[in-house]
């Protein structure tokens, strides 16, 4: 297991795990809120990797990359898809 990561109002924990063939799978739990309004978004990716630290490195890297779409303004989040 690796830390949690505390990003503004969302804490990221970034989860490998080694497949039969001995490669890594990443995957990252994104979560917000408190109590009965907490929300989680599991991700699972599919590219490979040779190492743990490889996996963990994209696995933060999306969660940052969702996390700074989501604080986009919605006027901006227009702007981007025009």
């Amino acid at each position: 297991m690796y830390p949690s990561i505390q990003v503004g109002k969302y804490l990221v924990s970034p989860l490998v795990r080694r497949d039969h063939a001995g490669r890594y799978v990443a995957s990252v739990s994104i979560r917000s809120g408190h109590a009965s309004m907490t929300q989680d978004r599991l991700m699972r990716f599919t590219p490979l990797f040779d190492s743990a630290e490889a996996a963990v490195r994209f696995a933060k890297t999306e969660a940052f990359s969702y996390i700074r779409t989501r604080s986009q303004p919605a006027a901006r989040k227009g702007m981007l898809s025009a």
